[in-house]
């Protein structure tokens, strides 16, 4: 496992196709078919799932307003957009930048397993795609507004993320159930995850989601 260089990082940057918006699933088709589904297949995902999923979980919705910030198809404390999606599969983790449309590489090698919970031996790590929920808490302290919202404050801080991550989530849960896909929300080795992206130290690992299509499907 190794971290790209920061030539590797500018070649190797993987453009999604532009996040076809289109399904004929009702929002209420597709939470009466949310669940939870763990047997999940290591058949590849194409690249047009991956952009829909992505865009669908924290894609940009909204052009620029005068303050310069697009909105996201999740709510945010103060728009602060704090959480950033890694996304780990068989060859790398890559980080979703929303606004380009790009996985940009990050760290070579298979780690999915790291976006485990540690010890999780019953459950194999061949979902081809797993999201890692990474908050960045400098972020809160920086977006307008931050101390009419109490975001100096490291408890209120950590709610902001837990429920945010959660926004999130459930975005990729409704999206899944949509497509007919397999997702399941779980803990992850967040110590080895932190020190395999080299995260700073306002970033913090908080939780894993993996989706693929249903094992047998």
């Amino acid at each position: 496992m190794a971290l790209f260089s920061s030539q590797e990082y500018l070649s190797s940057a993987v453009r999604l196709p532009s996040p076809a918006k289109t399904n004929d699933c009702s929002v209420f088709t597709a939470l009466g078919h949310r669940r939870t589904i763990r047997d999940i297949s290591p058949a590849k995902l194409p690249p047009q799932i991956i952009s829909n999923l992505l865009w669908a979980a924290f894609g940009v919705n909204r052009p620029e307003n005068k303050f310069g910030v697009s909105g996201r198809t999740a709510a945010s404390a103060s728009n602060s957009q704090e959480i950033d999606l890694y996304v780990a599969q068989k060859d790398g983790i890559y980080l979703y930048d929303a606004g380009k449309n790009l996985l940009q590489p990050v760290v070579s090698g298979d780690l999915r397993s790291a976006a485990l919970t540690p010890g999780q031996h019953s459950i194999d790590a061949e979902a081809p795609l797993t999201i890692i929920f990474v908050a960045d808490t400098h972020r809160l302290t920086a977006t307008r507004g931050y101390k009419d919202a109490g975001l100096e404050d490291p408890e209120v801080q950590k709610a902001y993320c837990y429920v945010d991550t959660g926004l999130i989530a459930g975005n990729v849960y409704l999206y899944a159930a949509a497509e007919g896909l397999a997702a399941w929300f779980h803990n992850c080795d967040k110590d080895r995850l932190a020190k395999a992206l080299g995260l700073r130290s306002t970033q913090r690992v908080l939780f894993a989601q993996s989706v693929g299509y249903p094992d047998g499907a």
